[in-house]
Parts: structure tokens; sequence; C-alpha cells
């Protein structure tokens, strides 16, 4: 491999960690305008939007014999997480939002167990208790701080995204390795797009945009988080892992918290020392799992 690709796979990299670490705080700018729900909506039915112009081949190609597959990849790996996550940005900090998403290649290892019969070896199944361990201890922290049952939920809520994450990650392995990733998720788009954006414009929503005088910049983070966060990251991701490899690729998972927390402080969110160790404990059991491969 030349240097020039190795640069080229850094650079894709630093860029995907970016862009992932910092979705949880355009969902939170997003927030400062529309509801939970509307950014949930608004961003699936802006990726749509963006794969539109390029769907019909692979529509044609790939929909009818990979339907349940791709229906699954969209429902439980872009919608219903989509709003799990803008949820429980109303109850949490983005920073800890972000830390939490760490969990998704546990979640990934459980129900590929579970459901799909995969193998699990001894050194993973450490990693998952450690990690759920970390995860505690962080759910914790968010009590503590928040001083209100609500800050459980709201961790909960990114807890129960990233097992429907996981189990997308299975659905994937297990329904659509005959297709690109890119068919895959402009199949998906195309499937849960309209209903997004149905459910959109039958909320208060235009009204929103048209009337609160920070609409504009709110609808321009949630067109980043979707366009880059959403769609041409899926895109990059699937170069990267082709020409890297998957368990490079899978590394971005240990930057993408501490993107996030960088934000965090940014947007000054409390972030205290045990959180960073909460996060450390978690992202050690994601490297024991991965080790254990």
């Amino acid at each position: 491999m030349t240097a020039s690709r190795v640069w080229l796979h850094r650079l894709i990299f630093i860029g995907l960690a970016l862009t992932w670490g910092s979705s949880f705080i355009l969902m939170k700018r997003g927030l400062d305008v529309f509801s939970s729900n509307q950014v949930a909506a608004l961003r699936i039915f802006i990726a749509f939007l963006f794969f539109l112009p390029i769907s019909l081949p692979h529509l044609r190609s790939a929909l009818r014999e990979n339907f349940a597959g791709v229906a699954g990849m969209g429902i439980l790996g872009n919608l219903i997480p989509a709003f799990l996550f803008t949820y429980a940005e109303t109850m949490i900090a983005s920073s800890l939002t972000g830390m939490l998403n760490a969990l998704t290649p546990l979640f990934a290892l459980i129900t590929g167990l579970l459901l799909f019969r995969q193998p699990f070896k001894g050194l993973q199944f450490l990693g998952v208790l450690v990690a759920l361990a970390g995860a505690v201890g962080l759910l914790s922290q968010l009590k503590d701080e928040g001083n209100n049952s609500n800050t459980w939920l709201g961790g909960s809520m990114v807890i129960l995204a990233t097992l429907f994450y996981g189990l997308s990650v299975n659905i994937i392995r297990a329904k659509l390795t005959g297709i690109s990733a890119v068919t895959a998720t402009v199949c998906a788009m195309c499937i849960i797009g309209p209903p997004a954006g149905i459910y959109l414009f039958s909320t208060d929503f235009l009204d929103r945009l048209l009337t609160h005088p920070d609409a504009l910049a709110s609808l321009g983070y949630v067109s980043l988080l979707a366009i880059f966060g959403t769609a041409l990251s899926v895109i990059v991701f699937n170069v990267l892992i082709r020409e890297a490899g998957t368990m490079y690729a899978a590394s971005v998972t240990y930057c993408i918290p501490i993107v996030a927390m960088i934000w965090g402080m940014i947007d000054h969110e409390s972030i205290g020392l045990l959180h960073v160790l909460c996060i450390g404990v978690i992202l050690v059991g994601v490297w024991l799992v991965n080790r254990g491969k």
C-alpha cells in the first residue's frame, strides 16, 4: 500500500470520528428550535432527499430481493435510534449521549449471539461485563448530577438506541452481504424517508421554521447532521472498510466519545473526572470485545 493511500485512510478515519462525534452537538442545536421528534424526522427526511436523485438504479437492482433486510436496517438502524437520541438529549447532555453511544459494538455482539447464533469467546464476554459496568457507573453519575429520574430515562433511551444499532448491524451481516453499503443505505432511506416527511409536516414544523428567529440556523445544523452524519459518512465508511479493513474502520468507535466530550466542554456542559473514567471503562470493554474476535 502506498504512503498516499495510508494518509487517505487516516484522513477518512479522522473525518468520520469528527463527523459522528459531532452528531450529538448538532442534535442539540436542532433542539434549540424544533422538538425532539421534529429533529429526528427532519434528519431522516433530508437524508432521503439527498439520496433521491441517485436512488432509482439502486432501487431497481436491490429493493425487491432485499426488502426485508433494508427495511430492518432503515427502521432499526436509522429511524428508531434517531428519535431515541433526540428524545434523550432533552434530558441529558449531548456529550454524555456520545459517551453512551460507545456501547453499540457490545450490543452488536450480544444480539448476534442471542438472535443470530454467532460465535462468542471468553474475552468478549469479559469485555461485555467491563463495558456494562462502565455504563452503569456513567448512568449513576447522570442521576447524581441531574438529581431527578429524567436523567436515568435519558440514559436508558441512548442505551436502547445502541441496542437497535447492534441489531441492525447483525441484520446487515445476515441479510445484506450481497449488496453494497451505499445501495443498502439508499434503499433504506427510500423506505423510511417518506413516512418521516409525512410525520414532519403534520406537526407545527413549518410554523416554527417561518416564525422562530433561529430556525434557519437550527435547520442548517440538522442538515449537516443528515447529509454528513447520516448519508455521506456511510459511503466513506464503506470505502474505509474495503481498503483498510473492518477492524481499522471499526476503531473509529473509540474516537467518537472523545469528540463528543470536546464539543460538550466547548458548549459548557458539565463533564467531571468520573465521567471520563466511566467512558474509559466502556472503551476498554469495547477493546476487549474487538480483541476477542
